[in-house]
């Protein structure tokens, strides 16, 4: 299986990875995850340029009900993160999966995203969580 731009997959934490060019993929929360958390306040980013390894602490949620820890999906360095939600978590309840995306990463390993689920898979493991 190769990994195509645009494709989206998903960790057991609720973690989205949505893949870009040149081993580039972005990150967030899924719409179930942002759910489960409810109004979002705060968001604690990870620096660019920070080496991450697969499941390591990259990130927290905050709430107004809960802190969640977010885990990297996938290995790699860190290119980018969404300025945006310093000011506006809130994006995160609006749109989590386009403008409430949390860092944009380099990926080196192939075999982390074949591990990653597909949008099918992730629903039944949502739906036999709810």
């Amino acid at each position: 299986m190769n990994a195509m731009t645009g494709e989206l997959k998903f960790s057991t934490n609720h973690e989205w990875v949505r893949l870009e060019q040149d081993n580039v993929a972005v990150v967030g929360i899924t719409d179930f995850a942002q759910g489960l958390l409810g109004d979002i306040v705060f968001v604690e980013l990870p620096e660019v340029g920070q080496q991450v390894q697969l499941n390591d602490e990259i990130a927290v949620v905050e709430s107004l009900k809960a802190a969640s820890d977010i885990y990297s999906p996938i290995s790699g360095v860190i290119l980018e993160i969404n300025e945006a939600l310093s000011d506006q978590p809130e994006v995160i309840n609006s749109s989590p999966d386009e403008q409430g995306w949390l860092y944009k990463i380099e990926y080196r390993n192939l075999d982390e995203l074949n591990q990653l689920l597909s949008p099918d898979d992730y629903n039944d493991l949502c739906q036999s969580e709810s």
